[in-house]
């Protein structure tokens, strides 16, 4: 009888099984750990909806995930299906088991462990191996959607005389199904082959036949599908030809067919062609001959002619009829690689022409008369002056600039279209004086402002800084009245909780003030649900339970440009450099996106992020699409992003681009027509630096039409490096307004320069119409520089080596100051090149740069001056004699003015009553808010306190004695009371004043 307890040894211990309450426990811990990894999974899909519904571009989340789940669905259940059916044939075919052999006794103990779970173990191995390729499939959403979706190209390729639709959308789709179909078979074989051995079909070491006649038929099957998929590979392979990448010595990265290709390797495609045909009946012939010999002699026969016809015989004629006169055999391929090169990449209507590079006159007041209106010579770098916007304009440390400024063009007060420097004043979180939770996502959320000043003179307090057309806190000036707060840009990353009960912070200048949002923008946090799914999307928990969230309150994140346009356009390549521009109001992110295709055919290839690389790019500047390998680009769309409320807007530009209208048909709805581009807007789209920098690039070969020249690369050229830079990298390309040979207006151009391969002088000058405004816009013009002339490293190093430049040098170094050298500007004249080059100094009690000099150099000529004017009158020998318009006529040169100034006592009688006026003015401006009105005040306040500046007696004089102790109104000061640090004040006492009323 078994012990029931209570005997000598005590009650009985029951172990291993744990009670009921403890398994209740694990099943409920289990369970509760299901659904949190269930929920943490399902957040990132909420939000992402969530974010894609804020921003009106659902359409994109859901064809996007629907494509997605379709292809995962159908290709991982082809796989499934695939690899099942021949398990379940091959154990239906399975020979009667019989353990005759050790091999076989061996096999029957495997087949007896899983005999009881063949399904599930099926179930299982199919399951994993559909997952994985359904997985691989849906990466592949965006080459169906090209291919149910493609547009004519209207172009055919000149070998097969198929439309380059083929190649860039069809072809694709084909080589991923034929992959798709190598992988099911391999593994169906794979599995096959197994469940034969397992359930004796086949027979390693066993006595008798190695296979039975049902394995060996099933796996001739699959081995003839497979040898079929081989034959569509060599056809498919004949025109991937046409799209195929090689070294050759005419250009990097050559694509499409040479002679080797045309003569051998086709031919020899062709025929493999038809030995795999031949080779896949044999195999399938074993249904009914149940013999191996004529399927292995014939899958023999395509290897050897595969080492043969498709590799020994292609190397016999490149060796031995093409090396021996390989330029005129390759001259007709190459024709075809630059017709199709300059098309696929928008070069093949560069204007080239032939340029002197020497003057046409020796008439020096001519030439200087000519410089006058050659070019707006822009003295002021956006790549160098960001750290005085910095250091005069940034107010408070939470605020900064971007490393490189924009330059944009805006009209004056009197109308004039001027180059005008331009930067938002975003927020700095790493500069807020107190880090926390609170502080870094509700109370400071956005910037303030644009900032911009004129790119052609500069300022006078301090001399040699920015002159700001836009300036202050809250931003007053030529903009007029605008939405300042900046809730979205390039340094704005982090996430931002708005609109609820915790108020934010929106400028802090005379007094804190704060603001609540208003906008649109964002995903709604009133309820428990959006709270939970972020609060687990971004691991913040304080999200879900923090009680500075409530009603109203809006969470903010995809907030600089390039993000929110990736976002609702996945399907675009994005330039590195989104710009600002204040239009109708509002602040507006202007980007420009790109089309691409790596299946345009005979189109050489180029890398974007090789190609789009320059001196900023190391650290100031992003690099487009770095791996992205391309031979066909469009700026198809023009993209802006609202600062405010991050509204995004998709623009066609590009009208003829059949890539373009592919996926607008894949995502209709989505890219609005060119019509209905704002004329506001319009005024300040401009023609993208990194397409430029693509296609200077592809012109330092392809400026050559001749294929014999350009097997020769004789007249090859290169991008020169950046000469003002210590870092290497080639010179970034410059927005200036200038004139080109036979051009009698100013406009609006992207320019750069080339110089030979390997020699440094100047060997081509290149500029683009980049008004978009301008019927002209996108003309390329290329002047191919026919006689010896410095290049602007030789120039660079002339001016380092100036006697002027070294004595201006040694003198820095008792300061504690360095050089900076600004752009090197290059503008055509009179036949000749002018270079025209602004130069910084910085340090010592001023830690941002100031211009203090210009260089220019034309001819053999080099010169050294302390401005603009002085340059141009210096370097060409004659005083300009007014009989055309100075450069920038408006605004003199820094140093400059166009008359002296009045002094003395009657004269600083006047500026302070002026002053006075403007003051008065101005008040009652801003009690009306008559913004217009109040910033003519303002103007009119700035230049009368400038005028009494500058006539103010000096001590001890009679007019001193006088009039020494009438101060202008409100004892405002003159400008250049800016301390070193973000906590400056303003610059002068009108911007206090206009502090003071805001």
């Amino acid at each position: 009888m078994p012990d029931r307890g209570g005997g000598p040894t005590g009650p009985r211990i029951r172990v291993g099984r744990p009670s009921r309450r403890a398994r209740t426990l694990l099943m409920t811990l289990g369970v509760l750990a299901v659904l949190a990894m269930a929920f943490v999974m399902f957040a990132g899909f909420w939000t992402d909806w969530l974010w894609y519904r804020s921003v009106a571009y659902s359409s994109v989340f859901t064809t996007t995930l629907w494509t997605k789940i379709g292809l995962f669905l159908v290709f991982g259940l082809l796989m499934a299906i695939a690899i099942s059916v021949n398990v379940w044939l091959a154990h239906r075919l399975r020979p009667p088991l019989s353990a005759m052999s050790l091999e076989q006794q061996s096999l029957d103990r495997y087949r007896m462990s899983i005999a009881p779970y063949k399904k599930w173990v099926l179930l299982a191995v199919t399951a994993l191996v559909g997952l994985i390729a359904g997985a691989s499939a849906s990466g592949q959403w965006r080459t169906w959607l090209m291919y149910v979706n493609g547009t004519s190209f209207g172009q055919k390729d000149p070998q097969f005389q198929l439309d380059v639709s083929f190649y860039a959308f069809d072809l694709p789709w084909y080589r991923f199904m034929l992959g798709f179909g190598f992988a099911a078979t391999v593994l169906s074989l794979i599995a096959a082959a197994l469940t034969h051995y397992l359930y004796g079909g086949l027979r390693i070491t066993s006595p008798g036949a190695r296979a039975t006649g049902a394995a060996t038929g099933h796996l001739s099957v699959l081995l003839g599908i497979f040898v079929s998929l081989k034959a569509v590979a060599y056809w498919l392979d004949r025109y991937g030809l046409a799209v195929k990448s090689s070294d050759f010595k005419a250009t990097d990265n050559w694509t499409g067919l040479r002679y080797v290709d045309a003569n051998a390797y086709l031919p020899a495609k062709t025929i493999l062609f038809c030995i795999a045909a031949i080779c896949a009946v044999l195999f399938f012939a074993t249904l009914w001959r149940r013999t191996w010999q004529l399927p292995v002699i014939g899958f023999g026969l395509m290897v050897l002619s595969a080492i043969l016809i498709g590799g020994l015989y292609p190397a016999i004629v490149q060796k031995f009829q093409v090396q021996p006169n390989e330029q005129a055999k390759e001259a007709p391929f190459i024709q075809k690689n630059i017709n199709a090169t300059r098309d696929a990449y928008g070069i093949d209507d560069a204007e080239v022409d032939d340029y002197e590079g020497q003057a046409t006159t020796e008439d020096d007041t001519k030439l200087r008369a000519a410089a006058n209106t050659a070019a707006s010579y822009r003295v002021m770098d956006p790549n160098v002056v960001s750290p005085a916007f910095q250091q005069l304009q940034q107010r408070r440390n939470y605020y900064q600039f971007p490393k490189t400024l924009d330059v944009d063009r805006y009209k004056d007060k009197d109308g004039k279209e001027q180059d005008t420097v331009i930067g938002l004043r975003e927020l700095n979180i790493q500069g807020l004086p107190k880090r926390n939770w609170i502080n870094d996502h509700f109370t400071y959320t956005h910037g303030y402002g644009a900032i911009a000043a004129r790119g052609t003179t500069t300022g006078t307090n301090p001399t040699g800084s920015p002159d700001f057309t836009e300036s202050g806190l809250p931003s007053t000036g030529e903009f007029g009245k605008y939405e300042q707060r900046i809730y979205y840009g390039e340094k704005t990353e982090q996430y931002s909780i708005v609109g609820g009960p915790q108020k934010e912070l929106d400028y802090e200048e005379d007094g804190e003030k704060t603001t609540s949002y208003e906008g649109d923008s964002g995903v709604s946090l009133s309820n428990s649900f959006n709270r939970a799914a972020y609060a687990v999307a971004f691991s913040e928990p304080q999200i879900m339970y923090s009680g500075a969230i409530g009603d109203g309150s809006r969470i903010l994140y995809n907030r600089t440009p390039k993000e929110r346009v990736e976002a609702v356009a996945p399907w675009l390549t994005i330039d590195g450099d989104a710009y600002p521009a204040v239009v109708d109001g509002r602040i507006k992110w202007i980007v420009d996106a790109y089309t691409t295709t790596n299946g345009y055919p005979y189109a050489s290839r180029t890398t974007l992020g090789d190609t789009t690389a320059d001196s900023l790019t190391t650290n100031q500047r992003a690099v487009v699409a770095q791996q992205n390998q391309v031979n066909y680009i469009r700026n198809s769309v023009k993209a802006t992003v609202d600062a405010y409320d991050g509204k995004v807007k998709l623009y066609e530009w590009d009208t003829d681009d059949p890539v373009l209208k592919t996926w607008r048909k894949a995502f209709p709805g989505t890219v609005e027509p060119r019509g209905e581009i704002p004329q506001e807007l319009m005024d300040h789209l401009r023609y993208p630096q990194d397409l430029f920098k693509v296609q200077r690039e592809l012109l330092t070969r392809y400026h050559v039409e001749d294929p014999a020249q350009f097997y020769s690369g004789s007249d090859a050229w290169q991008v020169p490096d950046d000469p003002t830079n210590k870092e290497p990298g080639s010179v970034p390309p410059y927005y200036l307004s200038m004139k080109m040979p036979g051009q009698n207006e100013q406009e609006f151009s992207l320019t750069t320069t080339f110089t030979p391969r390997g020699r440094p002088n100047l060997g081509a000058f290149m500029a683009v119409n980049a008004d978009a405004a301008s019927k002209d816009y996108g003309t390329m013009r290329l002047l191919r520089v026919t006689s010896t002339v410095k290049g602007p490293g030789q120039v660079q190093s002339e001016l380092n080596g100036n006697d002027d430049v070294a004595e201006f040098v040694r003198n820095l170094k008792g300061t504690d100051s360095d050089i900076e050298y600004g752009n090197l500007l290059t503008v055509p004249l009179e036949g000749g090149f002018l270079y025209i080059e602004p130069v910084y100094t910085r340090g010592g009690n001023q830690n941002y740069p100031l211009l203090r000099k210009v260089a220019a150099s034309y001819g053999s000529k080099i010169v050294f001056e302390n401005n603009l004017k002085d340059a141009l009158n210096a370097v060409f020998g004659v005083e300009d004699d007014g009989s055309t318009p100075p450069p920038d006529s408006d605004d003199p040169p820094p140093g400059e003015t166009d008359d002296p100034p009045a002094t003395g006592s009657a004269a600083l009688k006047k500026a302070i009553a002026d002053a006075q006026k403007a003051y008065s003015d101005g008040e009652k401006a801003l009690q009306e808010q008559d913004w217009p009105a109040y910033g003519k005040a303002q103007e009119a306040l700035q230049d009368a306190l400038e005028r009494a500046a500058t006539a103010q007696p000096k001590a001890g004089s009679e007019g001193d004695k006088a009039d020494g102790a009438e101060k202008p109104a409100g004892d405002a000061k003159p400008e250049g009371n800016a301390k070193p640090e973000g906590d400056a004040k303003p610059d002068s006492s009108a911007e206090q004043a206009s502090d003071q009323g805001s």
